[in-house]
């Protein structure tokens, strides 16, 4: 979907890519296509590629919608070929949201370091990464196939220079080999994308995906930490129930969570925000904070004249009689506030002290 400027995403979101990857593969697959869809209540790509997957290593030579387990598997295949054709793509040369982060991540020295937990695919952080001649680390360590070190992952030895980037749903190049380990080449084959839910448990262990969300659950359970969240849906439940139940053990945790959506369809985030008093929801309507609802308002006073500008840079104003809009949860915003955020010079502050100043948005009661 364009956006008001006229631009584009680099890569597009989870129903967008659903459309793409179903409607390259359809002419093969279109029987196969359709009783998933029936059977399942979701038919995202991701749980489809799940359920695929599944079936591909249970059923053998019996058919289900026409096809035995080898032909899933070729299906599951597919799959993953078209989807690593849509999010391989390049960073553009201009300034973007990826590089805008991680100037903000890189821009000052820290005593712990910065954590990334990504369920996209894509290469482009690492791209900026290494564009900034910025180190990271994302679980694996090698050259020609990179193997895969969980103690390196849940320990903390590494410089607070070096941010730890992990891909929770698997990255471009993860590849399973003879030995069905994940591996990471270096190349863009994209062959083990996606959290393997439906995979026996010993695979399971095997493969990245448990180390790395096992340190999303030990993150959260550092005293004082904060999770910042940008327009992810937490629809995904093995994500989301491992940020619920660390956030229920440490009460000194916190999770912001800035979503794209107005509040009434970010319901699965929601969820979570009336029920823990320490993940809050900041959709662009309203906010969930300490478990209570409520739409932005604004206070009569600013602490500073500088926060006007400031305020601008995340609070859209009013167009053709709709409200304002919180509008962090979308990541250019949030990386342009961000790589802001370290000089109050970068924000359009006013020319003069008689300026103007617009009111900045703060979450209160409905009732207030």
């Amino acid at each position: 979907m364009a956006r008001d400027d006229g631009s584009r995403p680099l890569i597009p979101a989870v129903a967008g890519l659903t459309t793409q990857v179903l409607t390259k593969i359809a002419p093969t697959y279109q029987a196969q296509i359709d009783g998933l869809k029936g059977d399942l209540s979701k038919s995202d790509i991701e749980t489809m590629l799940s359920r695929i997957r599944s079936l591909s290593s249970v059923i053998g030579t019996t058919k289900v919608h026409g096809l035995d387990g080898p032909g899933y598997k070729s299906m599951a295949e597919a799959i993953c070929v078209e989807i690593g054709k849509i999010v391989q793509v390049r960073l553009p040369t201009a300034t973007s949201p990826y590089s805008e982060l991680v100037g903000w991540v890189t821009g000052a020295p820290r005593t712990h370091a910065v954590e990334i937990f990504t369920t996209n695919y894509d290469l482009l952080f690492e791209e900026a990464f290494e564009r900034a001649r910025a180190p990271y680390f994302d679980g694996f360590a090698g050259a020609r196939e990179a193997f895969f070190d969980p103690a390196s992952v849940s320990g903390d030895q590494l410089s607070t220079r070096w941010t730890r980037l992990w891909k929770l749903h698997g990255s471009l190049g993860w590849k399973a080999n003879e030995h069905g380990e994940v591996i990471r080449t270096g190349q863009a084959d994209a062959t083990h994308l996606v959290f393997p839910e439906h995979l026996k448990y010993d695979q399971t262990q095997k493969a990245p995906y448990a180390a790395l969300l096992d340190r999303l659950r030990s993150f959260l359970a550092t005293e004082d930490t904060l999770l910042v969240s940008i327009g992810f849906s937490f629809a995904d439940a093995h994500i989301t129930a491992r940020v619920d139940e660390a956030l229920a053990a440490n009460p000194a945790a916190s999770v912001f969570a800035f979503q794209f959506q107005t509040l009434d369809k970010e319901t699965y985030a929601t969820e979570i925000a009336r029920r823990r008093p320490n993940f809050s929801v900041y959709a662009r309507d309203k906010a969930v904070i300490n478990g209570v609802a409520a739409a932005w308002s604004a206070p009569s006073e600013l602490p500073t004249r500088d926060w006007g500008p400031i305020r601008k840079s995340y609070w859209a104003p009013p167009v053709d009689g709709q409200p304002s809009e919180f509008t962090l949860g979308a990541i250019d915003a949030f990386s342009r506030f961000f790589a802001n955020s370290r000089s109050p010079q970068a924000f359009d502050l006013p020319a003069t002290a008689g300026a103007p100043i617009p009111m900045i948005a703060t979450s209160t009661p409905a009732t207030a």
